[in-house]
């Protein structure tokens, strides 16, 4: 398992500290990552002692507690709680992953260290501003590009040329990926990253598509492409399975063989 952490900063100080209420059962010590950049004041780290056997088991039903029985001022995005939506993404225990599904016990040690997702600058809290990686995602064009006339029904394909998108279309732009990859910290508004390309690759293999040399076009880059070097910590902390190292490596394939 790759172990992801937030680079040590000094400035980053002790906050408040947050006992569990009295008569609690079973308490366990959530470690948040605090920080608003409107306050003028540096980031801190606040402690929660929750009881959990007040709520649920994942980590985001333990925020959902503290935000709603003991600092309504933490901020942290959420959404569908099903692992579908992505927006609940952040850094648990030292890796990139789903708050919604990872389980607070999954976490080791005595406290569960929770931050948002590395390299991106904070909105507030454990929230990051994603408006790079969504623009990356549209860079690609995520659509059908077709030149002849369009079908009176449906644009089709075999069950065989539909099996090959399997692995690709699941990507929930969860951004998991892309903030664990040490090439995208370096490069993030250069290199297009593992989520982006992930959905190039799915729109490149797709049969029903027309625009395969216009899309790798856009692609020969020195910076959009080919700074992935295989690290695979993508492929480690996808929370679907999935693995946009293969699709890049699947991509630079297409490259080479295209000027053969």
């Amino acid at each position: 398992m790759v172990q992801l952490t937030l680079p040590k900063n000094s400035k980053i100080g002790q906050g408040k500290h947050w006992p569990a209420p009295a008569g609690a059962k079973k308490v366990k010590a959530f470690r948040i990552y605090r920080y608003d950049p409107e306050s003028g004041l540096n980031p801190r780290w606040d402690t929660y002692d929750v009881a959990v056997d007040q709520c649920g088991p994942m980590v985001l039903d333990a925020l959902i507690h503290i935000k709603n029985t003991m600092d309504p001022t933490l901020a942290f995005r959420r959404s569908c709680r099903e692992g579908v939506c992505g927006s609940c993404a952040m850094n648990i225990g030292g890796r990139n992953t789903l708050a919604c599904t990872h389980g607070w016990e999954e976490v080791p040690g005595d406290a569960v260290q929770i931050s948002p997702l590395p390299s991106q600058a904070v909105v507030k809290d454990l929230i990051p501003d994603l408006s790079i990686f969504y623009a990356q995602y549209a860079s690609i064009e995520p659509w059908l590009h077709t030149t002849t006339p369009e079908p009176q029904r449906e644009w089709t394909q075999s069950p065989e040329d539909r099996e090959k998108l399997d692995g690709l279309y699941e990507c929930i732009l969860c951004a998991c990926c892309s903030t664990s990859c040490p090439s995208y910290w370096w490069n993030g508004e250069k290199y297009l990253g593992p989520a982006a390309l992930l959905h190039a690759y799915r729109w490149l293999i797709d049969s029903r598509d027309e625009a395969t040399g216009e899309r790798l076009d856009e692609l020969e880059d020195p910076f959009k492409l080919y700074r992935c070097h295989t690290i695979m910590n993508c492929a480690q902390v996808c929370p679907k399975g999935l693995n946009p190292a293969k699709a890049i490596a699947e991509i630079k394939k297409m490259m080479v063989e295209r000027v053969i």
